[in-house]
């Protein structure tokens, strides 16, 4: 798998983010948890989601021990004690993975997990080697898109483009909102 890699991402790792201090996150989409991981070094009470029961055996596998609480959820059908439950929500190539028809919907709920004075960061294809041909996935997120996350209360603090040089999706988001 493409997006089976040993570390967090980099670019969640290039944000300057505060110690959690006991605050919630919650990763959507965590795949095999290296970010999950990477949050809960940082102090925060961690959440990790992915619909692939697969993808949330295997974190739990690499990662014996963890305080993050692995689930399998559909991020079309969460807990509804998730809504505005976390103070930092991460969405990291969730919705890139996507098809477009069912995007708006997948963004709202990400949107919703965030709390008052919450965080959320959004890293996504901006663009891909693939764009030519729009095989996929990922297919980059647009710059609309990336607006949308901003709606129900959420409000923008910085929308980036950043290079992945060498890389099959060479343009990136980085996107923080709070509420």
């Amino acid at each position: 798998m493409p997006w089976d890699v040993p570390e967090p991402s980099v670019h969640l790792r290039a944000l300057d983010l505060p110690a959690g201090d006991g605050r919630r996150a919650l990763v959507v989409g965590c795949g095999p948890g290296r970010d999950a991981e990477h949050l809960a070094a940082l102090g925060y009470r961690t959440t990790a989601f992915d619909i692939s029961a697969t993808a949330i055996e295997l974190a739990r596998e690499r990662h014996p021990g963890s305080p993050v609480d692995y689930v399998v959820a559909d991020l079309f059908d969460p807990p509804p004690s998730w809504r505005q439950g976390f103070d930092l929500v991460l969405e990291s190539n969730t919705v890139q993975a996507l098809p477009a028809g069912i995007r708006a919907t997948a963004i709202t709920s990400v949107g919703g997990f965030v709390a008052p004075g919450g965080t959320l960061i959004v890293l996504a294809a901006a663009t891909t080697r693939l764009d030519s041909d729009g095989a996929g996935p990922p297919w980059p997120l647009t710059r609309d898109e990336i607006d949308a996350f901003g709606s129900d209360g959420l409000n923008p603090v910085t929308v980036d483009l950043v290079a992945a040089a060498g890389t099959a999706l060479p343009t990136r988001w980085r996107a923080l909102f709070t509420r």
